[in-house]
């Protein structure tokens, strides 16, 4: 083992300290799980020691066995969990068993103070990778042999959970870890079982950890049922676990939960996955894949730092922990595993984009991802709601990434629409029910569903009973850049351009109507133009309106005002457009400005009338008010009229 020198005492961080006090002095049951995670961590330093002696082949001496072992000790209530993996250096101790390095801890310690319950110990370790500690659930003291491989020397680590642990430097005879457990006594009420028991062991393993890829061997007392103890102190050796990685198995030899257990050692999740896809390709290349649907979208999936990507393995041999090259970034919310025969174990990243083998991956994935998500929503609407109210927004972003699969995207797309308060609706069934006239698909963009139905551009649009999309996605607005068309409908957006509803015949007599009413207020017009030339490029007679005396719209290949805004919330703001106003000229208010003008083109109220109906029009959008301390002089002047 070690034979340890000088200790040096340390202090635990703070939010170690509590996470501690909290597993060690929970009513957590299902105390076994410790064994789970202990042999996960075991499993991941191998994963580690594997994947660097790729590029360092003096780190694994020849005949080198990657393997972990559990051997108990019922006379001196020990157990040791051992492994051949990369193994820590003194500073690795320090960082990574003496603190909670990891996203998260302030929410960790918020949920922490939050609630002392069983369930919460459990969600923690799922949640923040800190599964070492729960070996304080079941043992009085944790001592730590270590060596990193590459190194000579080893480090002991030793605490008994009580806020404080020691370092010294220890023997170790190759890299690796040694994890020795001083167990408590059994406690049935308190659920402390005898984890120095082989057949508990056994059941724990096969229960949590037969998936893993390394032989968990049983080294300790044969302790047959029904023999007396003998004497002669007996030690046999027994691999627990099947060993064969769970991609590699059939189907129908493996259990949702294994799947599940799978799953959450995978992804680092504490929830059931929404959607398994056990996958195998064959042919002109050999593939097998363990992908998983999760059911909830992480707190990052739309911060541009988060990472993803699904583990890569070559011939069983993991060569990269987060490969993103295999699954486009909208699908990078995708869990699991992807293990070729085709790769070569040293292929590196920067060979990844080039390598034609990721890109034959890259293709068949996606190909069989879409499919499954076609068949999900075919076949189970409601978890494909589910699945939508959290990946939906991700979903959108390949229409405007992934050009060669649009086709399959874009039925699978759900939006809101003025057709349903509730249901949400696919392209396809908007354009069922489009009027036998109606050549394009009409949308509307804003920041919410109640803004963009209370947005004057609708008003002719609700009144002939035509239906919109309402998109309040902020991808929404790089979505429609991209989809100009579907099955040869336009999309066309209520707030761009001119504007007419109807046959070619009623649209050809509207807009020779609008000529008309254009050139009889040409002069009122020009007026208005002069007084908003700041602000507005052009102020016309508008088709769009019934109820609103003005609104504010913007040429085809414009910013809409909803992505105007978008970008001038960025860094730096972003461009700042001249829009153009539109009047109702059948609106009480437009007609008495109108006939004022006529009777006097000087009165200095119309520009102060026409310069609020502007700031009105913006307000009604949900645009910036220009001139805020100009609208409240104009509104304080009108209502010291009105009264």
């Amino acid at each position: 083992m070690s034979t340890a020198t000088a200790q040096d005492s340390f202090q635990f961080q703070a939010e170690t300290t509590q996470l501690l006090h909290l597993m060690i002095h929970s009513l957590y049951t299902q105390r076994e799980i410790f064994l789970r995670e202990l042999i996960s961590n075991a499993s991941d330093a191998l994963d580690k020691l594997r994947f660097e002696a790729l590029t360092n082949t003096e780190l694994v001496p020849d005949g080198h066995k990657y393997e972990i072992r559990l051997k108990p000790d019922e006379a001196n209530r020990t157990l040791t969990i051992s492994d051949t993996g990369i193994g820590m250096s003194r500073q690795d101790l320090i960082d990574h068993i003496g603190t909670i390095a990891r996203s998260g801890t302030q929410e960790m310690r918020k949920r922490m103070q939050e609630s002392q319950s069983a369930e919460s110990v459990a969600d923690l370790i799922g949640q923040f990778g800190v599964g070492f500690y729960s070996a304080f659930m079941v043992a009085d003291k944790v001592a730590i042999i270590t060596r990193r491989a590459g190194e000579a020397t080893a480090t002991q680590w030793e605490s008994a959970g009580d806020g404080s642990y020691t370092l010294a430097e220890a023997e170790k005879a190759s890299s690796g870890t040694d994890i020795i457990l001083h167990l408590k006594k059994p406690d049935a009420e308190n659920g402390i079982e005898d984890y120095t028991d082989r057949w508990k062991l056994s059941m724990i393993v096969h229960k949590y950890s037969d998936f893993i890829p390394y032989p968990i061997i049983y080294e300790g007392p044969p302790q047959e049922p029904g023999e007396p103890e003998s004497k002669e102190i007996k030690i046999e050796t027994k691999t627990l676990n099947s060993q064969k990685p769970l991609w590699t198995r059939r189907r129908a030899e493996v259990s949702d939960s294994d799947y599940n257990d799978f799953y959450k050692h995978v992804a680092n999740d504490w929830t059931e996955p929404l959607k398994v896809l056990p996958l195998k390709a064959e042919g002109t290349f050999e593939l097998e894949a363990l992908l998983f649907i999760p059911a909830q979208a992480p707190h990052d999936l739309f911060y541009h730092g988060s990472e993803s990507g699904l583990k890569l393995y070559a011939k069983r041999v993991m060569v990269m922990e987060k490969c993103e090259e295999v699954l486009p970034r909208y699908l990078r919310f995708v869990k699991g595993v992807v293990d070729s025969s085709d790769l070569p174990l040293n292929i590196s990243r920067q060979r990844l984009q080039q390598d034609r083998h990721i890109t034959q991956i890259r293709k068949w994935l996606t190909k069989k991802l879409l499919e499954a998500l076609a068949e999900l929503k075919e076949k189970e609407s409601e978890k494909y709601l589910k699945f939508w109210s959290q990946f939906g927004r991700a979903m959108k972003e390949g229409v405007s990434s992934d050009y060669e699969n649009k086709d399959k995207i874009l039925p699978l797309l759900l939006f809101e629409s003025s057709h349903d308060a509730k249901e949400l609706t696919t392209l396809g069934d908007y354009v069922g029910r489009m009027k036998p006239e109606q050549k394009e698909i009409l949308y509307l963009t804003g920041e919410s569903r109640k803004v963009i139905e209370n947005s004057p551009h609708l008003e002719s649009v609700r009144q002939k009973g035509y239906e919109v999309l309402y998109l309040s996605d902020p991808v929404d607005e790089l979505m429609v850049q991209s989809l100009h068309e579907f099955q040869e409908h336009k999309l066309k957006s209520v707030t761009k351009g001119r504007f007419e509803l109807g046959t070619d015949e009623e649209k050809k007599q509207a807009e020779e109507q609008m000529k008309q009413k254009e050139e009889e207020y040409k002069s009122f017009l020009e007026a208005c133009q002069k007084k908003l030339d700041e602000y507005v490029k052009q102020i016309r007679v508008s088709s769009r309106l019934v109820d609103s005396p003005a609104c504010l719209v913007t040429e085809e290949h414009e910013y809409s005002p909803h992505l105007e805004r978008l970008l001038q919330k960025g860094k730096g703001g972003g461009p700042k457009q001249r829009r153009i106003m539109e009047l109702n000229l059948a609106h009480p208010i437009i007609q008495k400005l109108h006939d004022r003008f006529k009777s006097n083109s000087d009165d200095p109220t119309l520009g102060d009338s026409i310069e609020l109906l502007f700031e009105l029009a913006l307000v009604a959008e949900g645009s910036e008010i220009a001139d805020p301390v100009r609208l409240n002089r104009l509104t304080l002047d009108l209502l010291q009229k009105a009264v």
